[in-house]
C-alpha cells in the first residue's frame, strides 16, 4: 500500500527540507519509489524556466520518481515571506483545495512513499479563512514532525502536536533535529519529548556545518514508520 506522509515542523527554521530528503533518500535504500512535494514555496530565484526554490529542488532530486519542476512546487513565489502575503502583493488567491488537487495529480504516480512538506509551522495561513494544516486534512495524510531542537522547542512541539490532534490527524513520528550547536541540556530536552508524545521518534540528526542527505538518512529508522 502507498504510503503518504505531511512533514511538519514546529516553525520556519525547523529543517523540514533536511529531513524530507533524509526520508527519501532512506527510503530510496529500501528499494521504494518515492516522490516528494513542496505545493507552496516562498523564497524563490528567477530563472529562465522560471521561478525555481531550493527546498523544491532538494526534493526533487532526492526522490527516486522523477517529476517536473512544476508537478513538486505547483504554486511559487519569490519574496521570502509567508505564502499569504506573497499571493496577496500578487492578487493572488491560495486555496487548500487547490493545492490538494495539485498534490493528487502528482500522486496519481506510481510510488510507495509520497512525501509532501509543509511550509512554516502548522498554522501558516493561506488566507484569512485557511491555512496550511487543512492541506493534510483534505488529502487525509498522517504526519510527521520536525522538532528544531534549541531553546523553547519543548513548548513548540507540545503545541503543534496538540494542534495536529485537534484537527483529527494522527502524528505517526517525530525527528529531532540539532539546529542550535550550541544548545543547553540537548539530550534532556530529547528525553522530556518522547515521555510527553505518543508517537515514536524516528531519528535524532546531530548539528552537521554541511548537511547531506545521506548523512540524514543514516540517522533515520524507518522501520517504524514502514514495516517491513
Amino acid at each position: 500500500m502507498k504510503k503518504r506522509f505531511f512533514i511538519a515542523g514546529t516553525d520556519t527554521d525547523a529543517g523540514k527540507t533536511l529531513v524530507t530528503i533524509g526520508l527519501l533518500v532512506a527510503a530510496n535504500r529500501k528499494g521504494m519509489r518515492t516522490i516528494g512535494l513542496k505545493p507552496v514555496a516562498a523564497g524563490c530565484e528567477p530563472t529562465a524556466e522560471g521561478l525555481r526554490n531550493s527546498d523544491a529542488l532538494q526534493l526533487q532530486e532526492a526522490a527516486s520518481v522523477k517529476l517536473s519542476y512544476e508537478q513538486v512546487n505547483p504554486i511559487a513565489f519569490e519574496p521570502p515571506i509567508a505564502p499569504h502575503i506573497a499571493a496577496a502583493q500578487e492578487g493572488r488567491n491560495l486555496s487548500a483545495d487547490r493545492l490538494a488537487a495539485y498534490c493528487r495529480g502528482a500522486m496519481m504516480q506510481p510510488a510507495d512513499l509520497v512525501l509532501v512538506e509543509g511550509a512554516g509551522g502548522w498554522r501558516v495561513p493561506l488566507s484569512m479563512r485557511e491555512s496550511l494544516a487543512r492541506l493534510p486534512q483534505l488529502l487525509e495524510l498522517d504526519v510527521i514532525l520536525v522538532v528544531g531542537m534549541k531553546l523553547g522547542c519543548i513548548n513548540h512541539a507540545i503545541l503543534t502536536a496538540e494542534a495536529i490532534a485537534r484537527d483529527g490527524l494522527r502524528l505517526a513520528g517525530w525527528v529531532a533535529n540539532h539546529v542550535d550547536p550550541e544548545m543547553s541540556c540537548p539530550d534532556e530536552n530529547l528525553a522530556t519529548l518522547e515521555t510527553l508524545f505518543r508517537a515514536p521518534l524516528l531519528g535524532r540528526v546531530p548539528w552537521m556545518e554541511a548537511p547531506s542527505a545521506d548523512a540524514v538518512a543514516d540517522c533515520i529508522d524507518l522501520n517504524t514508520l514502514l514495516p517491513e
